[in-house]
């Protein structure tokens, strides 16, 4: 018998007596703590959620510990640019004591029991559930008389760009052409 165990965002498979290193977890040395399991193997497969809040995966707190440094170095060629850093993580040991249903044997093997009888279940519900959901016999809408259907708006006159004003030169060489004429 096995289980598929989530701690601090990973998974981790365990068995009884088998030992894993997690995220630090605010727990004393020698403290006893649930794990959540995310799949029970026994006989059957079991992933159900309900049949798995039944079943309990439970460890002892054997340590604290920091991981192994992480060394990081950054470098962009011809740029001057260099960083260094490092990384230790904080960690906890677990050692599994129990793996298993609450139930026994029959928890696990009730859930694919009830997967079998569920599916023809199903399509019965279905079809009551799509009878109610059918919407009612809409009525034709009403169209509202021409009179008073809305104009159309007017349309704005252009605006108009004012006169080109005329050039001084111009006007002094019709005034000295008129001086000439005279």
């Amino acid at each position: 018998m096995y289980a598929v165990i989530e701690s601090g965002g990973r998974q981790y498979r365990v068995e009884k007596g088998s030992v894993i290193e997690v995220d630090r977890l605010e727990a004393k040395e020698g403290e006893k703590v649930s794990l959540r399991p995310v799949m029970l193997r026994d006989k059957d497969v079991v992933v159900d959620p309900a049949a798995l809040s039944k079943a309990k995966v439970e460890a002892k707190v054997t340590g604290h510990l920091r991981g192994e440094k992480i060394r990081v170095f950054k470098y962009k060629a011809k740029k001057g640019y260099s960083r260094r850093a490092g990384h230790r993580a904080e960690l906890t040991r677990l050692e599994v004591v129990s793996v298993g249903a609450t139930g026994g044997g029959a928890a696990a093997s009730k859930p694919a029991a009830t997967k079998k009888a569920a599916p023809a279940k199903k399509p019965a519900a279905k079809k009551t559930t799509t009878a109610a959901k059918k919407p009612a016999a809409k009525k034709p809408a009403t169209k509202k008389p021409a009179a008073a259907a809305k104009k159309p708006a007017a349309k704005k006159p252009a605006a108009k760009k004012p006169a080109a004003k005329k050039s001084t030169t111009a006007a002094k060489s019709k005034s000295s052409t008129t001086k000439k004429e005279q």
